[in-house]
């Protein structure tokens, strides 16, 4: 399987971190996404960022801005459905999402997604972790999508689909388990108090 498009979703409303862009936070000096940027670009045949508003805030990252085409704040599905209209146009088979807010996500991340969705024998695939209570959390923000899915996912958010699972399992999506470090590999930053602690993450791992 090639390498797809990475696609970094960055058009949530950060209600929790008193609105703005969770992207343009600065952890070690470095803006979270500038983080995500560099862990994702060696994994990927090239990059966009889902965003909406004013693209030239995003400017100084040199990357295309897609904005959602659902009108409404529809959820990452949303982004998603940008991220695989624009892989279509550049000839992409599939694109990986990343969420900007998430700086730790696994630099395997790319590689593990595509080998459950083969080892299940779809094109399909979500990250998950184990969870003591559920089993398996299933990560909606990162996954491996194909972009010949595309026209079915616009018809699903046209009539009214939010939840990124529902639709992932119609389509039988395998979950790529990741295991768990000392934290969460996909933590991500919703709360000012949560930037406090991606700062401890990042103290011990340098």
């Amino acid at each position: 399987m090639r390498l797809p498009l990475g696609i970094i979703l960055a058009g949530g409303l950060a209600t929790r971190m008193g609105g703005g862009d969770k992207g343009l936070l600065q952890l070690g000096g470095q803006s979270l996404l500038t983080r995500v940027i560099e862990r994702l670009e060696p994994q990927v045949d090239g990059m966009a960022l889902n965003a909406n508003g004013d693209a030239a805030r995003f400017a100084e990252f040199g990357l295309p801005v897609l904005p959602d085409s659902i009108d409404g704040f529809a959820g990452p599905l949303a982004g998603v459905l940008a991220g695989l209209d624009y892989a279509a146009e550049h000839g992409a088979e599939h694109i990986v999402t990343a969420a900007a807010d998430t700086p730790f996500f696994p630099q395997d991340l790319v590689e593990v997604l595509q080998l459950a969705a083969k080892l299940e024998g779809t094109n399909m695939a979500l990250a998950a972790t184990p969870d003591p209570d559920r089993g398996t959390l299933r990560q909606p923000t990162f996954g491996l999508w194909p972009v010949a899915l595309r026209d079915d996912l616009r018809d699903a958010l046209n009539g009214g689909l939010r939840k990124v699972v529902l639709w992932t399992s119609r389509h039988g999506a395998a979950d790529a388990l990741f295991p768990n470090w000392d934290y969460d590999p996909f933590f991500n930053i919703n709360r000012p108090e949560d930037l406090q602690k991606a700062e401890a993450i990042l103290a011990e791992q340098t």
